[in-house]
């Protein structure tokens, strides 16, 4: 699947992505329990977070209201126009732009964490992306991935990538091994973060990457 189709698909998705209890945080348990996760995982030190592919922009605002600075970026312009309206209030401390965020084209060595959420399995080459991800990084940068398995059921109708059904947490462990880091798998069962139990797994990777 080509770079177009992948953006028309979030673009077309874009209208209805807040609805679900895990994107808009719109339930207050939901919002809490996430954010009680990024302020856990993330670093105590206010820094530079690149939120890649961040959607409508739920997740930028937790790590702005944080105290970072967030660079956020997204393949979808609808996406991008929600998430500029969400984070407005935080003025210059949050940008967000339109890009791949397979390969954003920020300055290597420019970001103190790389954060992306639910983001791999649309990404036609993944292996690659995180090592551009890597390469962002400062040295001692972190690495935090929220990830998980969707049954292949829920994958056929989703676009044909190498990880469209989700990716285990052992084997994203091992990609990130392979990049230096030494990571932390955290799993994420708990329906309070999805609004509904789960069937398959979820969890947050984290990793300060030494190169």
């Amino acid at each position: 699947m080509g770079t177009e189709q992948i953006r028309a698909y979030w673009d077309d998705f874009a209208a209805e992505y807040d609805s679900y209890p895990d994107h808009g945080l719109l339930d207050s348990d939901v919002r809490a329990a996430w954010k009680d996760l990024v302020r856990t995982w993330l670093p105590t030190r206010p820094g530079v977070v690149g939120d890649l592919a961040c959607g409508t922009g739920t997740m930028s605002v937790l790590i702005a209201e944080l105290d970072h600075q967030v660079k956020g970026v997204d393949l979808s312009g609808e996406m991008v126009a929600l998430a500029r309206a969400k984070t407005a209030p935080f003025g210059a401390a949050v940008t967000i732009e339109q890009g791949d965020a397979a390969d954003p084209g920020w300055e290597p060595g420019s970001l103190d964490v790389v954060f992306a959420r639910h983001i791999l399995w649309t990404l036609p080459d993944p292996q690659t992306a995180l090592k551009r991800w890597a390469d962002l990084l400062r040295p001692g940068g972190r690495i935090v991935l929220i990830e998980g398995r969707w049954g292949l059921e829920s994958a056929k109708d989703k676009p044909d990538l190498p990880w469209s059904a989700g990716v285990p947490s052992d084997e994203l462990a091992a990609a990130v091994r392979d990049l230096g880091g030494d990571p932390t798998v955290v799993q994420l069962s708990d329906a309070v973060y999805w609004g509904k139990e789960i069937e398959h797994e979820r969890y947050l990777l984290v990793a300060d990457l030494a190169r």
